[in-house]
């Protein structure tokens, strides 16, 4: 009798279990939300080979840090707007739950911090940029997934 409830307790299991599967399968796996950053800086035309140099070669512990803070499918793309005037635009998803709390853990950590010693001199901040912004945040007008 022991053995026969056991078995029936096993077969539950096992219908709940594909049950799930099926649903997942079905409806896949809920997933943060994405939340889409750009922005955008100015590039010291001067420091352009040093700036590439540096991000050919991204530092494994700082890319390790990116990622910790919920940070995925992150670009940078270089454009000559004007003559002579570059400009970096920047590209990121974020799939975390608090995003400042996220950010200040990545500028507290040394590692992150030594690096923005080595880009930030070849950057130049965008004059109309928010109140404590390096990089400017953009507006997205329109996406399409």
């Amino acid at each position: 009798m022991a053995a026969r409830a056991f078995a029936k307790a096993i077969l539950r299991g096992v219908f709940i279990l594909a049950a799930a599967l099926t649903m997942v399968s079905m409806f896949g796996q809920t997933q943060p939300p994405v939340q889409r950053y750009s922005l955008v800086i100015g590039l010291r035309p001067e420091k352009i080979e040093y700036y590439k140099k540096l991000h050919a070669a991204a530092w494994p512990g700082v890319l390790k840090k990116i990622k910790e803070c919920h940070i995925q499918n992150y670009s940078i793309y270089l454009q000559e707007v004007e003559k002579g005037k570059f400009y970096l635009f920047s590209y990121f998803e974020y799939t975390g739950e608090d995003f400042e709390a996220d950010m200040a853990k990545m500028a507290a950590d040394p590692l992150t911090q030594k690096w923005w010693k080595e880009t930030e001199p070849c950057q130049i901040p965008i004059s109309r940029r928010g109140p404590k912004e390096w990089w400017s945040r953009m507006e997205e007008v329109f996406h399409l997934d």
